[in-house]
């Protein structure tokens, strides 16, 4: 299928996608029950080393033994590139270390699945059977997009099925070829570490079965039993640990083609600008620089006005560019300033009814009877993602040929708006999918990859790797979106709540993103803007959720863990509101609350209980979050020393499903604590006159070592499939720490980043 094919048939499908989460019912409802197309073999075959047998789309027997495993998902730091071949390796019998890596082709049985499917805005307690024809059809829908992308901690829960299907398939197809070579009944012969054992001794490797397994037909896989599992469940190391020690680790900052060049941009001091002029000929007289070039006509809406200087090194690119010489005309964002979104957020609040979430009973009714009626505002800000390793992306144009070495989460998007800048075909688009120092939702754009190939397009053929400064990352994000909210809440004379009111108000990642990489219309409702707000556990009988999308002259995108990032400290922190306004226990408060939802109890319990008493001078704060299906409770232990708030211990219990690998759920869990606790106590770009005020690390700071807090994780056993870890653990840290702030100084901290000054 050539790359305009492939384009169009996605723009058709993710608009259909739309309307299904919108409507759900637009998509077609005979295709809606057809069984979902199979993920186990690819188009094409599974390119492998010579010699090497691909027994399904996912993976081959090498001849020496090893096994070749497509990895469709990127590794930034998540620990994927260990959990997914786990599961691959419990079901085939092998040993992890006899698993290698090659990249997935681009083919659409390594989209991602789960991802899309999660993104309906139903509510994790519907069991209806509207919600299940709806998954159903729009898992159908991102299978036929095939959309090879890693976010939305979605990686091991996609993988769950298809990969351990994968393995056992393969496994079953080894066997046979064994029972056959030996004449023997398949249900004789076991497998143990890469190989196939008969009882009366007889046994063979995998690498001598491949070539005869590859024509034999497994039939339907045959999963293992949880109790079976040999290595699922079990704290395997990192196999990514020991390339990162020892330097030998390629992250997309360390391609290096042969003969590659350097590049660096002059970016819009103010959003909107363009470029009007520049003066090329001083900075084309410095040693070392090749070429000076406009990229505005050749990225058209697919990115800023700008302009980019090749160098010889990356140091004379990058000081050239800053002497470039650069007129900018102004445009309509000029006046766009922090102070003035809020505004027109309280403006939005007080004449839009919004789109209703979730509605149960009848709140309105509530308000005679009540004893008590409390309300709260809360706001949160822009949040950029700084990441450690810039932005960049290496990119060649030779012979109608592309070619790409890129840290990104998003290769099957990177390829199509590749093909689109350099005007090709996107299968005449290679692409290298390094190691990502760091990606927090930030790579999933793939503005940096339209620039690096309208540079190399200048380049006479010749390589050319785009860094951004750290300023640059900073003040040209996508960010996560500024939000303010509003609550009302009627205490009963018990002091239970009678109702809930909650309305918001923010702009929609969903529609700008759609927009920026597929040229789609924003339409209808955007979960992301109200999850954690509209999917709350808390059984009140009257509820209504709303939330309003503003537009937004501020570019935004998906940070970690995205709407819950915000909207938990929200929820979470008005709970404790109204567990003081009873005159109640904040624990107690959330129990009585949670009869239904015994997971959530347990995860609740098990953190309190884990936390014991604070010493004294210290608060325990609490909260608990559901979020990528994946519950959470944290209790942070906060002091206040000169004005200033510290946090000594966080304690967080997590219930995931099925822990693949406990090792990396514990590592997940301190990151994405120390992620949330680095915004919750520092995080906030604010704009004035269309500019980001901060630029880098000393005004938008994360944690330092001497700051980072004792993290201990609890896993609490389950046997449901796995959910989301590497987002779960950060929205609950902000409320966690303001409400112990609360019980220290009696001041209740409703705007983020916390600040007692």
């Amino acid at each position: 299928m050539s790359g305009q094919h492939t384009t169009s048939r996605r723009r058709f499908l993710l608009g259909g996608l739309g309307l299904g989460v919108a409507g759900v019912g637009a998509l077609v409802l005979g295709w809606g029950v057809l069984p979902p197309r199979q993920r186990l073999n690819g188009s094409a075959p599974l390119p492998v080393a010579e010699g090497a047998v691909a027994l399904n789309g996912w993976l081959a027997i090498q001849t020496d033994g090893m096994v070749a495993l497509a990895m469709p998902r990127s590794e930034m730091g998540q620990g994927v590139h260990t959990a997914l071949p786990m599961l691959v390796a419990e079901e085939l019998d092998v040993p992890l270390s006899s698993v290698k890596l090659i990249q997935a082709p681009m083919d659409k049985i390594f989209g991602n699945v789960a991802m899309l499917k999660d993104g309906l805005p139903f509510h994790p307690d519907d069991q209806g059977r509207l919600k299940a024809l709806a998954q159903w059809t729009v898992a159908k829908a991102a299978r036929e997009l095939g959309v090879i992308v890693t976010g939305g901690s979605s990686s091991v829960k996609d993988g769950w099925l298809p990969m351990r299907e994968a393995g056992a398939s393969a496994r079953a197809m080894l066997v046979g070829a064994a029972a056959a070579q030996w004449q023997v009944p398949h249900a004789q012969c076991r497998t143990h570490n890469g190989e196939v054992i008969h009882p009366d001794g007889r046994r063979a490797s995998y690498a001598s079965l491949a070539q005869r397994a590859a024509g034999i037909d497994p039939g339907k896989p045959v999963l293992k039993l949880p109790k079976d599992f040999k290595l699922i469940g079990q704290p395997a190391p990192r196999r990514d640990t020991p390339a990162k020690v020892n330097g030998s680790a390629r992250f997309g900052i360390d391609a290096r083609p042969p003969g590659m060049l350097y590049a660096a941009l002059q970016l819009p001091p103010s959003l909107g600008d363009t470029l009007a002029s520049f003066d090329a000929a001083p900075v084309l007289a410095l040693p070392g620089v090749r070429k000076v070039a406009d990229l505005t006509a050749a990225l058209g809406q697919r990115g800023a006005s700008c302009v980019a200087v090749v160098a010889d090194t990356y140091w004379r690119a990058k000081t050239a560019a800053a002497a470039l010489a650069v007129q900018w005309t102004g445009g309509p964002q000029a006046g766009v300033s922090s102070a003035g979104i809020y505004t027109e957020f309280a403006r939005l609040l007080d004449t839009e009814s919004g789109f209703t979430y979730y509605s149960s009973g009848k709140v309105d009714a509530q308000a005679s009877g009540a004893q008590r009626t409390l309300t709260a505002e809360y706001r949160a800000p822009f949040l950029a993602h700084a990441a450690m390793e810039p932005v960049n992306c290496t990119a060649q144009v030779k012979n109608g040929k592309v070619m790409l070495w890129v840290s990104t989460q998003a290769p099957g998007i990177a390829v199509d708006v590749a093909a689109k800048v350099a005007g090709v075909d996107a299968k005449d688009v290679a692409i290298e999918v390094l190691l990502l120092g760091g990606g927090f939702g930030r790579r999933l754009e793939v503005d940096m990859v339209a620039q690096a190939v309208a540079i190399a397009l200048q380049c006479d053929g010749a390589p050319v790797q785009l860094v951004w400064t750290r300023e640059q990352d900073t003040k040209h994000d996508m960010y996560r979106p500024a939000a303010l909210a509003r609550f009302a809440a009627r205490l009963d004379e018990h002091g239970r709540i009678a109702s809930w009111e909650n309305k918001s108000v923010s702009a929609s990642i969903t529609h700008q993103f759609l927009q920026r990489n597929f040229g789609l219309p924003g339409m209808g409702p955007d979960k992301t803007t109200a999850e954690g707000e509209f999917d709350m556990p808390y059984e009140i009988a009257h509820q209504r959720i709303a939330h309003v999308i503003a537009d937004s002259a501020v570019p935004v995108g998906y940070w970690r863990s995205v709407g819950h990032s915000h909207n938990a400290f929200f929820k979470e922190s008005f709970i404790d509101e109204l567990a003081h306004a009873a005159g109640q226990d904040s624990v107690a408060f959330r129990r009585a609350m949670l009869a239904q939802h015994p997971r959530h109890l347990a995860v609740l319990d098990a953190a309190v209980s884990k936390a014991g008493s604070a010493p004294p001078g210290h608060a325990h704060g609490v909260a608990l979050h559901q979020s990528f299906g994946s519950i959470v409770a944290q209790v942070a232990q906060v002091s206040v020393e000169n004005g200033e708030i510290r946090v000594q211990r966080v304690v967080c219990a997590i219930d995931c499903g099925i822990a693949v690998n406990p090792n990396i759920i514990a590592q997940q869990v301190e990151s994405a604590v120390l992620f949330g606790l680095s915004a919750a106590l520092g995080g906030e770009i604010t704009f004035k006159q269309g500019k980001a005020l901060q630029s880098n690390f000393h005004d938008y700071p994360v944690l330092r070592m001497g700051q980072e807090p004792v993290v201990e994780t609890i896993i609490i056993a389950s046997a449901e499939p796995p959910e989301g870890v590497g987002e779960p653990g950060t929205p609950p840290i902000a409320p966690a720490v303001a409400n112990a702030v609360f019980i220290l100084t009696g001041k209740r901290l409703r705007s983020l980043p916390l600040r007692l000054a």
